[in-house]
């Protein structure tokens, strides 16, 4: 029988549960995104997804690793659309960081929730810090690498261009919780301009 076999209403049981994992992120998303919201829990998260908590268990073995995988997600979106925008980008070096980096800050911006969950929040929970420091290292190899394709023989060699991206990636990171927190005045162009401007200036000899 189709049902016994793992398939009901053509979707297999891989299918179904592939779907209350993706609503289950969508949920710790909106629930640890929500400014000034309740405290993020599991209880909170499955009640935003309509999922009972067995259904959370399928997914995560605790609270911590569906927190990772929200941040995992905005990680891998913020990687594949900056590099896509520097890809397709026309002009110089100079047009093409702009591109990569407004890439970057329009996830963060455009939805504040990713911003606040993937920057500022992360670092109130200590299990989330190591992860968290992982992704920017993560992100200063990345944005290291695309500083050797953009200048070539100019660009820093090892390990000044980690140091350099390490750098431009921190001050990025914190020009974003600044905006988000509300204690600088900026719109996200600003924050763009102010980004191309530091790593087209610090990226090279």
């Amino acid at each position: 029988m189709a049902v016994k076999a793992g398939t009901y209403k053509g979707v297999s049981a891989e299918q179904r549960a592939a779907e209350r994992r993706s609503r289950l992120v969508a949920a710790t998303l909106e629930v640890w995104g929500r400014d000034g919201g309740p405290k993020v829990t599991m209880t909170r998260i499955c009640a935003e997804a309509g999922l009972t908590e067995r259904y959370f268990y399928e997914s995560f073995d605790r609270l911590d690793a569906a927190l990772i995988a929200v941040m995992d997600d905005i990680a891998a979106q913020i990687a594949e659309r900056a590099v896509a925008a520097l890809a397709s980008a026309e002009g110089g070096p100079r047009e093409r960081v702009r591109a990569g980096i407004g890439a970057f800050v329009e996830i963060l911006t455009d939805d504040p929730r990713k911003g606040r969950v993937a920057i500022v929040e992360s670092v109130s929970i200590d299990a989330l810090r190591p992860h968290r420091a992982e992704l920017l290292r993560g992100f200063a190899e990345l944005a290291a690498r695309e500083a050797r394709e953009l200048y070539g023989a100019e660009a820093w060699s090892e390990p000044q261009g980690r140091l350099a991206a390490t750098m431009f990636i921190g001050g990025v990171a914190e020009l974003v919780t600044a905006w988000i927190e509300g204690t600088v005045q900026a719109t996200p162009d600003d924050i763009v301009d102010a980004a191309t401007h530091h790593f087209t200036a610090t990226a090279h000899r």
